[in-house]
């Protein structure tokens, strides 16, 4: 059989037959490998939020790791963190409000803050209670912090499909605040807070601005699966 093949077939034969190896390896071995890869991306979110700020070279290079180490694995912190990472870096810019909430979720994957994929509270997060129905239609929404439902395009566009309107900042027109799934109770330390304070000023001062959970927003718009 192999007498009959050219080097070129050859080549072909053996990158084959390396990858059916490699995938029979993964499937007996992935509970070592996904193992494995966690340990990694402790030590590695460790040493990027070492000086306190992520960056763009480091977002990128992170982004790199996610991207080699996802073929391996079906670990949901993978897949969830390589989405998040990729959509920051959409653009090509990593934003200032962006690096707060990568390195704000790398804090977490790195055991420094509550765990990773942590329900916002509304113990301890200024939301209002009970949170009322929404109404999209012509009303404005703004979304700060990481969101889980994806991008903060994607909550935003899912938005104006409902017949929503999209807001860049927190004004005195604006008719709700949502909070991402992943803000959690140090929210007040992180650049998104802002965002909450000022909405918190202009709530105490009369303006009626509903700050909401984003399971309330993604609830109400019949987003959740």
């Amino acid at each position: 059989m192999f007498a009959s093949l050219n080097l070129s077939e050859m080549a072909n034969l053996q990158y084959d037959l390396e990858g059916d190896l490699m995938d029979v390896f993964t499937q007996f071995n992935r509970k070592n490998i996904q193992d494995r890869q966690i340990d990694t991306l402790i030590g590695l979110s460790k040493g990027l939020i070492a000086d306190g700020k992520v960056n763009q070279s480091e977002a990128e290079f992170l982004q790199t790791w996610l991207v080699q180490n996802r073929a391996a694995s079906d670990n949901p912190i993978i897949i969830n963190l390589l989405e998040k990472v990729s959509a920051m870096l959409e653009d090509g810019m990593l934003d200032e409000e962006e690096s707060a909430e990568l390195l704000g979720i790398l804090r977490r994957v790195s055991g420094e803050d509550s765990c990773l994929g942590e329900a916002a509270k509304t113990t301890t997060l200024p939301i209002i209670d009970p949170m009322p129905p929404l109404i999209f239609e012509d009303h404005s929404f703004l979304f700060t912090g990481t969101c889980a439902f994806g991008s903060r395009k994607q909550c935003q566009e899912a938005t104006r499909a409902l017949g929503g309107l999209v807001s860049t900042s927190v004004t005195k027109n604006l008719d709700y605040l949502v909070i991402g799934t992943y803000v959690t109770d140090s929210w007040v330390h992180e650049t998104f807070g802002r965002k909450i304070e000022k909405a918190v000023e202009y709530r105490e001062s009369g303006v009626p601005i509903a700050i909401v959970t984003e399971e309330h927003w993604a609830g109400s718009g019949g987003l959740v699966g």
